[in-house]
């Protein structure tokens, strides 16, 4: 029991400090088309499994949904299934509980609810990870090397730096405008050190499409339930035409 509620603290102050540090910041906007663009969600899946399922888990999906954004059993074995041999198999990883917390400092959250889970006042969970996930910059003072513009001091490395390239931010020290006397650590923007695998508009449609894949993870069914949900009161509004006709005809001749 206490090992859970440490669990449940930990998380709770992941969370809220990543929070906090996106509030004061204005999130990209995700481009959501790409959500229902099958080459983009096939694109996301494969950055996913080669990034991303190395440390973190999406253990709540099984490989064999793959075949909902187009992609064939063969083709999921030949490409995207190496944690496993079996397509009904669970995204699970193999990375060591004690291992994790001893390299970032903590396990590795499973992201299979990771866009739901981020939303908040600044805008969507999907915002935030096409914020977050553009927002790393090289830090020394960092175990990594690594720290994140919109989660400071971000255990997790940027395993995508040789795609997008090594950056530094920029900070200019400013008066606060709340307390003239004191000096606030503004952002003033990203310098590229070293270039990457992909220009920056390649670097940000790759992101994008890991993100749509990441918002389809969350909830497969979101295209087919917005669908249905708008056959569902097409239909409603029409039964009602017709009951209402209906009822003033049956009461026409009464009286």
């Amino acid at each position: 029991m206490k090992k859970l509620l440490a669990s449940l603290l930990a998380t709770l102050a992941l969370m809220s400090g990543a929070h906090a540090s996106s509030e004061s910041l204005v999130l990209d906007k995700f481009p959501k088309e790409r959500v229902t663009d099958l080459a983009a969600l096939q694109n996301g899946a494969k950055i996913f499994v080669n990034y991303c399922l190395n440390c973190h888990a999406a253990a709540f999906m099984r490989f064999n949904r793959l075949k909902d954004i187009g992609l064939t059993e063969q083709q999921i074995k030949d490409n995207l299934l190496f944690p496993t041999d079996k397509v009904g198999e669970l995204m699970k990883v193999s990375l060591d509980t004690k291992d994790a917390k001893e390299w970032f400092g903590a396990v590795p959250p499973d992201l299979t609810l990771v866009a739901r889970s981020r939303a908040g006042a600044s805008g969507s969970g999907a915002d935030y990870l096409y914020t977050y996930l553009r927002s790393f910059y090289r830090d020394d003072t960092r175990p990594t090397g690594w720290n994140n513009l919109i989660f400071p001091n971000v255990g997790m490395p940027h395993v995508l730096w040789e795609l997008q390239g090594q950056r530094a931010a920029k900070f200019v020290e400013e008066a606060d405008p709340h307390d003239p006397a004191k000096k606030v650590h503004k952002f003033d923007g990203f310098e590229q050190l070293t270039p990457g695998k992909m220009s920056p508009q390649e670097f940000d449609s790759n992101i994008a499409d890991l993100v749509a894949y990441l918002q389809w993870m969350g909830e497969p069914m979101q295209t087919q339930r917005t669908r249905i949900g708008a056959g569902v009161l097409i239909f409603l509004a029409i039964f009602t035409f017709i009951a209402w006709r209906l009822n003033a005809a049956f009461w026409k001749d009464v009286k």
